[in-house]
């Protein structure tokens, strides 16, 4: 399926996390998993690792991106890299949603403590 429209979205959500899937394999793609990831106002974000680079480009909210332990604000136009088996979080202590579309390799797994998983989203 080359197009995936936004309404066809599969929609997953975690406490304060709403992620609307869109490219992935069981969606027709191969090499990248692609979904909009929506973080509710005032969430302080789980920290996890990756298996695989994760990079996020905020389009719009603010956010703080936790990366190996340092801080970084994000703002619309952003993008964040997040190497591979590093700790990563992402939080929204502003008052609106933040949005960003994020690009996963299919097959990157997510860990979080010692349990490994593919990402729901990205399936």
């Amino acid at each position: 399926m080359p197009v995936i429209k936004a309404q066809d979205a599969k929609i997953f959500e975690i406490p304060n996390v709403t992620f609307h899937g869109l490219a992935a394999p069981s969606r027709g793609a191969n090499e990248n998993a692609v979904w909009r990831v929506v973080v509710a106002p005032g969430t302080e974000g789980a920290g996890h690792e990756l298996s695989r680079e994760e990079v996020l480009i905020a389009v719009s909210g603010r956010a703080l991106a936790r990366i190996g332990g340092v801080d970084h604000p994000v703002t619309v136009g952003d993008a964040i890299v997040v190497p591979p088996d590093t700790d990563f979080a992402l939080s929204n202590p502003g008052e609106a949603p933040f949005e960003a579309i994020v690009v996963f390799p299919v097959g990157g797994q997510a860990r979080v403590g010692q349990d490994s998983f593919v990402p729901p989203w990205a399936v």
